[in-house]
């Protein structure tokens, strides 16, 4: 149940931790990804004490059931249990936590209104997490599929086989940052990239989930087209993802 159904002063979802910052000397106010009610930054009282009954539940990764209560700035957090732990095998892998926080930084800059619905984007989040921590693919590959994905949820689908512009049918040649991905000779602007076609057929298959023909995909193409995606997403987010350039890409 989100906090605006019914004025209720108390609700309770799922949600994960995007962030955590310190609140005076005890407390903290942390950053969560509803399932229902989309962003929600609330209080966390007493945490960073020793004797706090929850504080380590409230990491950024966590996959928890919250309860919390309206407040009149912020909400307060009430109640917690660990859903899924994700933190625990994140934090101990340096590819897997710079691939996580980039998870995590892109969940938050594409839910920027707190409160707003965000269902899609939410598991959309955890899929993702999930998929890190079982480690069944490339920590990059699991970080591309996830920006891809959450561009398309915000309406900036790249194509990657027929011409983004006048519908083409493909696989074409060039790919446009700001044109909306590939596009046919008559379409395309002056510098358009030229990426090896099996770099374009690898982010195809991110996009749509095909994992056999991604993980078929040799390591220059998963670094030119980490390359891609990164050049795309900052296009329509106009500023980068920070965490990015901290990603492990070996």
């Amino acid at each position: 149940m989100s906090a605006g159904i019914g004025g209720l002063r108390s609700y309770r979802d799922e949600a994960v931790v995007l962030r955590a910052q310190k609140l005076g000397e005890a407390d903290r106010i942390i950053t969560l990804l509803t399932r229902h009610g989309g962003r929600v930054r609330a209080v966390a009282k007493g945490v960073r004490r020793t004797s706090s009954r929850f504080g380590a539940r409230l990491e950024p990764f966590s996959s928890i059931d919250v309860q919390l209560h309206r407040g009149r700035s912020l909400d307060i957090i009430t109640q917690v249990e660990v859903l899924a732990p994700y933190g625990q095998v994140i934090a101990g892998d340096y590819g897997l936590y710079t691939a996580g926080h980039a998870l995590l930084e892109t969940a938050e800059r594409f839910t920027e209104v707190e409160g707003e619905s965000a269902t899609q984007q939410y598991l959309l989040l955890v899929g993702a997490l999930r998929t890190l921590t079982r480690r069944e693919h490339a920590s990059t590959m699991v970080l591309d599929a996830f920006l891809l994905r959450s561009l398309a949820i915000a309406g900036y689908a790249a194509s990657f086989v027929d011409c983004a512009r006048c519908g083409a049918p493909g696989p074409h040649s060039a790919f446009a940052v700001g044109g909306g991905g590939a596009v046919c000779s008559s379409c395309r602007p002056p510098g358009s990239a030229t990426p090896d076609p099996q770099t374009l057929e690898l982010l195809a298959a991110l996009l749509s989930g095909d994992w056999a023909t991604a993980d078929a995909a040799d390591e220059r193409c998963r670094r030119e087209g980490s390359g891609l995606v990164a050049a795309f997403l900052q296009w329509h987010l106009e500023r980068g993802i920070r965490s990015l350039k901290h990603v492990e890409r070996v």
